[in-house]
């Protein structure tokens, strides 16, 4: 069973991820880290940034890889996953940006692109820690219902609730929105040595339950973290509402020994 953490906001959640990245660069100064775009991460990367000031850390080293990418969006696009990572992460916590990766989304490339990424994060020694929020569908990275769960990077026609909800980043415009884009599979987000997956506010209720208490099934991609040896769920208590066993995880993370960490 993955660890599920019920925490009271995304400030408490932010600070525990933020802890556990700041604790892997202090005893690994090259590091990989897997990084997500969208509303539910940031407030984690804050915590981090602050985490990496505080500590004095040295990030020179630190590498990253992002989980997706638009296809046919220019790179200088604001809301290309490029410029996001970028705004939200790169320049933040101070990290050399020839150390940080993102699919590429050209459509010259996109045939081969999915075996080129996987194989650079191959190349680079696997991701250490995965950070992942979940969709109202229950996807992880663009990997929709249906996606294959031993999938590699590749590129996916995105849903149109996925396109409903992303609008709220092209002014609120779905037609903004691109259909296409290329993503880390679940096969290849499987890979990453710890996973830690963020889900915040009533509507993420009905996935997280599928995810964590569900079958694991390709119609909830998220349901595959249940197979990895190390998955964390931090989630606060609107996301929690429908958990079964919510008690249950309450009680045994209030009873987990400190030095532990997640």
């Amino acid at each position: 069973m993955a660890e599920v953490i019920i925490v009271k906001n995304q400030d408490e959640a932010g600070a525990l991820y933020a802890k556990a990245v700041a604790d892997l660069i202090e005893r690994k100064p090259f590091a990989v880290l897997g990084l997500a775009t969208g509303s539910t991460p940031l407030t984690a990367y804050e915590h981090l940034a602050l985490e990496v000031r505080d500590r004095g850390l040295d990030v020179s080293h630190v590498r990253g890889f992002a989980l997706d990418e638009y296809a046919g969006l220019p790179v200088e696009h604001p809301e290309s996953y490029r410029s996001v990572i970028t705004r939200t992460v790169v320049e933040p916590l101070g990290l050399d940006p020839r150390h940080v990766h993102v699919p590429n989304g050209s459509l010259d490339t996109i045939a081969t692109a999915g075996t080129d990424y996987d194989r650079a994060i191959e190349e680079a020694g696997g991701i250490d820690v995965q950070i992942l929020g979940v969709g109202t569908d229950g996807h992880i990275g663009f990997n929709e219902p249906g996606s294959s769960l031993a999938s590699g990077t590749r590129i996916k026609t995105l849903t149109q609730q996925t396109r409903v909800d992303n609008a709220r980043f092209f002014d609120g415009d779905m037609n903004q929105v691109p259909t296409h884009c290329i993503t880390q599979g679940i096969g290849t987000i499987m890979k990453a040595r710890h996973l830690v997956l963020l889900a915040f506010g009533e509507n993420k209720a009905d996935a997280v339950a599928a995810s964590i208490e569900g079958p694991v099934s390709a119609m909830c991609p998220a349901s595959a973290l249940q197979l990895h040896p190390h998955a964390t769920f931090i989630v606060d208590e609107a996301a929690a509402g429908k958990l079964r066993l919510a008690d249950y995880y309450r009680w045994v993370y209030v009873n987990k020994p400190s030095w532990q960490g997640i």
